[in-house]
């Protein structure tokens, strides 16, 4: 019995098939099989039921998969303390985003880590906000950016990266460009309610703090045009396709063709966060990574 053995049938179990594991493993599909097979025979049990659509295990093998997983997992824990004796930081660190915003420089972060940790392998994954936060309770991934409201998803700990105040603006030519004060004109959130609005999609800062805003308002925004990037959606205002609701940073990009307005009642504000598991990482590598991350970007205590 090999441990690549065992990875495989790891790996297979928990992709729920054979080409999925092999995507995984960066292997081909047939080595896969192969492998589980001359498993199977060494044990003299077939470890999975391959009659089924999909792929599920059989008695024997929901019996060995927790003693599959202790091996792996001894075998790397033996690694990560030679590794963290001699000081070198062996791994691999995975890091989880719904959206990746230019002010933060994310390419930078995980360039300025990978020079300082040429053994680490990193992955970066786009993923809704649902899986994210699932797969960082669950260890499937060290770090996750996502956008939060009032609170911190149960069982995570958080950073606050991104803390901005959130404004409406929309083209010269709509009917709330008349509108003017003495300062910046207003317009209640419970106004929003019947309008189409313009706005960052679900799982970012500025759409959390919407959400959360409007449904203890008592309605559900209408959102008519979503666009990852702030300064687009002042430039959809811009041409007329609804009321935007954006950070008051976004706004300098297309000033000149927009009227902004101050939200009231209550005022919005903007939050991204990092996010861990709240028990901690499961090695030196995802320890490192998340120190790295946590000094590099801003901390909006």
């Amino acid at each position: 019995m090999e441990l690549r053995q065992l990875e495989y049938f790891v790996a297979v179990t928990e992709e729920a098939g054979f080409t999925k594991a092999a995507a995984r493993l960066h292997v081909a599909q047939p080595g896969v099989s192969a492998q589980i097979r001359q498993l199977e025979r060494e044990l003299g049990q077939p470890l999975f039921d391959r009659s089924a659509r999909q792929v599920r295990l059989t008695e024997v093998g929901e019996a060995v998969l927790p003693y599959a997983r202790a091996a792996l997992a001894a075998v790397a824990a033996a690694r990560l303390v030679v590794d963290e004796m001699t000081g070198l930081l062996r791994g691999h660190v995975v890091m989880g985003t719904v959206s990746a915003p230019s002010v933060l420089d994310l390419p930078g972060l995980l360039a300025d880590f990978h020079d300082r940790h040429p053994s680490v392998e990193i992955s970066l994954q786009e993923s809704d906000p649902e899986s994210l936060i699932e797969a960082v309770r669950a260890g499937r991934m060290d770090l996750g950016l996502i956008g939060i409201g009032s609170s911190v998803p149960a069982g995570l700990d958080a950073q606050v990266v991104i803390d901005q105040a959130l404004v409406a603006a929309v083209g010269l030519t709509h009917d709330l460009a008349a509108q003017g004060s003495a300062g910046m004109p207003v317009i209640t959130l419970r106004e929003l309610a019947d309008r189409a609005l313009i706005c960052l999609p679900r799982g970012t800062g500025l759409r959390a703090a919407l959400d959360e805003a409007c449904a203890a308002a008592g309605f559900t925004p209408h959102v008519a045009f979503e666009a990852s990037e702030p300064y687009v959606l002042g430039q959809l205002a811009a041409k007329g396709l609804g009321l935007a609701v954006l950070p008051e940073s976004a706004v300098t990009v297309a000033k000149d063709d927009l009227h902004v307005l101050e939200i009231t009642e209550p005022r919005l504000r903007g939050r991204m966060a990092l996010i861990w598991r709240a028990t901690g990482p499961s090695g030196p590598a995802a320890r490192a990574f998340i120190d790295h991350a946590r000094r590099r970007l801003p901390d909006f205590r």
